[in-house]
């Protein structure tokens, strides 16, 4: 009984470990999507060993209104972060409706109605104003965690976000689940801004074609690497060498072989070699076309 025990701590011990840093990428590359308010440690901590990897830049982006306005501040107080603004999808409803499954850590209140959307849609304009924000995301829509009595509030969000971009100029961070066809509509109907990227890219080969077309930036996670995941693999392998990215997302998705494990932005480089392999290029000229499409998609 006591070895068992052990062994059961130790497994467990192993899953929260922090896995491993990688060896470096000899060309820099940015993180394009990351939440160090979600990470253990301090952000000084986990940009230094993000850098001693190779990973010399990161985008920190905003859910809600905290943490769109902490993610501004650590921006303006970090040379190499730059921020994003947003309400995340699912907290649009949550405002409106009172919904305790959104996505805010702000504790359940009750829904405020469109006032208050609007009211939070304004301190959002008012942050993409800011010279350190570089995009206004993420935004979209979660068919996933948001059920139709969201959906309305989910879309207003979404248009009004777009909105925010085009007028300020930035980038558009597009969070999509389970919602390609609608987040495509919007997108058409209202008018993509100049720099649109989809955020964790979750559809296949044929709409990464249909991104390519609209010069939509696609951005692969750590799920890249995971065995059911040969979607994103085939949209990698079609997407246009100018159009990828390549993101963490931590603390979620770490790439395989640590997947369930804590993500963080000094991972990158596991992704970057796995999709490297996917479309058959040496590692050093993807991570060049990352780095330079990143900074082209978030004009820094």
């Amino acid at each position: 009984m006591p070895s068992n025990a052990a062994g059961t701590a130790s497994r467990t011990a192993d899953k929260n470990a922090a896995p491993p840093l990688p060896e470096p990428l000899r060309v820099p590359v940015a993180d394009s999507h990351t939440h160090l308010d979600m990470q253990s440690g301090t952000v000084e901590e986990a940009l230094a060993k993000a850098a001693s990897v190779g990973v010399t830049t990161v985008v920190q982006v905003g859910c809600d209104l905290k943490g769109s306005q902490w993610a501004a501040d650590t921006a303006a107080a970090h040379e190499n972060v730059h921020a994003t603004v947003a309400l995340h999808p699912n907290e649009a409803p949550r405002i409106v409706h009172g919904d305790p499954d959104g996505w805010s850590r702000q504790g359940a209140r009750a829904g405020g109605g469109d006032a208050a959307l609007d009211e939070a849609l304004a301190e959002m304009d008012r942050l993409a104003g800011l010279p350190q924000v570089k995009g206004v995301g993420e935004t979209g829509l979660d068919h996933f965690r948001t059920g139709p009595e969201g959906k309305d509030a989910q879309e207003r969000s979404f248009r009004a976000h777009i909105e925010i971009a085009k007028r300020h100029g930035k980038a558009l961070v597009i969070h999509d689940r389970d919602a390609h066809a609608d987040v495509l509509r919007v997108l058409k109907e209202e008018g993509a801004p100049e720099r649109t990227v989809f955020h964790c890219y979750s559809g296949d080969a044929e709409m990464a074609e249909e991104c390519a077309r609209e010069g939509y930036f696609m951005s692969f996670a750590g799920n890249v690497t995971f065995k059911n995941a040969q979607n994103l693999r085939d949209a990698v392998a079609v997407a246009p060498l100018g159009l990828l990215l390549v993101e963490t997302d931590a603390p979620f998705l770490t790439p395989a072989p640590y997947r369930g494990r804590p993500n963080a932005p000094y991972l990158i480089p596991v992704t970057v070699r796995a999709m490297a392999a996917v479309r058959g290029i040496e590692e050093d000229a993807l991570a060049a076309a990352l780095g330079a499409n990143t900074a082209r998609a978030f004009d820094y």
